[in-house]
């Protein structure tokens, strides 16, 4: 099916300001609470949000065959689990209303003020229920800093790293959207020079810029996932922040993998981007070498070219641009992270989460996190306020970007803000 929404000459009749991250060409999908508190699924153009649910119940969406309240509820895992066919009926339908030259919408002035908002009368949710969430490991870079810090540097990367995606499975319930604050995590850690640990603040919080892809039903227990297959199943993309404690995670490692330093807290963009969104971006990943086994060979162009950026804003508001990335930098790429994840049975839901792993360029200014541009803290940086950085304080706000740009057409995630606050407290 053609994916017409992608024309790149298509204007809509929604102002579109020249630096948005969301042209007509984009149309992500989201969850968001109205000015009057009614939650829908909705998307974006501009700086205008649209009510998907207002829209179906004004039958928009005539001909394209959905259940009576596909868009009118509080998550998007019923959309995603319609599948692909859907999902492109959908976004074309959407690209054609929006159309400048279409006047259906456009002229009723009625309908328009029932599904039409501005951005800042709008609450967003997260956007889909996510039952299970996996972190991968899978930028080179990034896992050979991060071993040459904390390991042999002639040993960074051990032998299975390039046989295999490496993941573990994270926590789904302190996963957060754009906007919400997060405490300081409590955290038992062993001391330098110490034999028993102490417990309390973690003094060592980090930022980790990953992206992450959001799947739909893929398969029943016990079936994998060919590679040839595992795009069919992967609906979009969003930022996420894999926010780490690096004391705690360093005195539990000793016997195992990431537990506390890495549950308590991992923030998402709100609006989903899909991949046919980000169709025009796909390039080539790095070289493969071994070559992988042969059920996570992949052929053409399989990893996409998105600017990533970091920056940190301090509680007198100025603001440091810390990093600026691309994930096409990932070793594995998406469809191999999938293709492994199942490759020994395991079910796949619509709504699950899997992150890339923390993304770094191949230059100190290219590093996704404060590990890696400190040294694990040996070298602090210095910010635009005159103060200084090994890791984060309370009340820094970590913001992360992401977009593409080709031919004159500019595909966004809009900005990742979290702000650090103190330890919780018990009232």
């Amino acid at each position: 099916m053609p994916i017409s929404a992608n024309n790149t000459n298509r204007k809509s009749w929604i102002e579109v300001p020249s630096d948005s991250d969301f042209p007509i060409q984009n149309i992500p999908f989201g969850v968001f609470i109205t000015k009057d508190d009614v939650i829908t699924i909705g998307t974006r153009i501009g700086d205008c949000a649209i009510d998907m649910g207002a829209l179906q119940q004004l039958n928009y969406f005539e001909g394209i065959e959905l259940t009576d309240d596909m868009f009118m509820q509080d998550t998007l895992n019923d959309f995603i689990s319609d599948g692909k066919k859907t999902w492109k009926l959908v976004r074309n339908r959407l690209a054609e209303l929006f159309d400048e030259t279409n006047p259906i919408l456009r002229d009723n002035k009625e309908h328009r003020e029932i599904v039409i908002f501005n951005v800042k009368d709008i609450e967003m949710q997260l956007p889909v229920l996510i039952g299970d969430f996996t972190d991968f490991y899978t930028s080179k870079i990034n896992a050979t800093n991060i071993g040459k810090i904390i390991n042999n540097p002639e040993k960074a990367l051990p032998l299975n790293w390039f046989h295999m995606p490496i993941g573990y499975h994270g926590r789904s319930s302190t996963i957060i959207p754009s906007g919400i604050p997060i405490n300081r995590p409590m955290v038992q850690t062993l001391p330098i020079g110490e034999t028993s640990p102490v417990f309390g603040p973690s003094r060592m919080v980090d930022f980790e810029l990953e992206m992450a892809f959001i799947t739909t039903d893929a398969n029943i227990m016990g079936e994998n996932i060919p590679i040839s297959e595992a795009e069919d199943y992967i609906f979009g993309m969003v930022l996420m922040n894999d926010w780490s404690a690096r004391d705690i995670q360093k005195w539990e490692s000793l016997s195992f993998g990431p537990f506390l330093g890495k549950n308590f807290a991992t923030s998402i963009s709100s609006w989903i981007v899909t991949m046919d969104a980000l169709e025009p971006f796909r390039t080539k990943g790095p070289k493969q070498d071994p070559a992988p086994l042969p059920y996570l060979q992949q052929k053409g162009k399989n990893n996409f070219d998105i600017n990533l950026e970091i920056d940190i804003q301090t509680e007198n508001a100025t603001t440091t641009a810390l990093s600026k990335t691309n994930f096409k930098y990932i070793y594995w790429s998406m469809i191999q992270q999938l293709a492994h994840h199942t490759s020994n049975g395991c079910r796949v839901n619509s709504g699950d989460m899997m992150g890339s792993g923390t993304i770094s360029g191949p230059t100190p200014d290219s590093f996704g996190s404060l590990f890696e541009l400190t040294l694990g803290g040996k070298t602090p940086i210095q910010l635009n306020d005159g103060s200084e950085r090994r890791f984060l304080n309370d009340g820094d706000t970590v913001i992360m970007k992401g977009f593409s740009k080709n031919n004159g057409v500019r595909i966004g995630f809009g900005e990742l803000s979290t702000k650090l606050l103190p330890p919780y407290v018990r009232k």
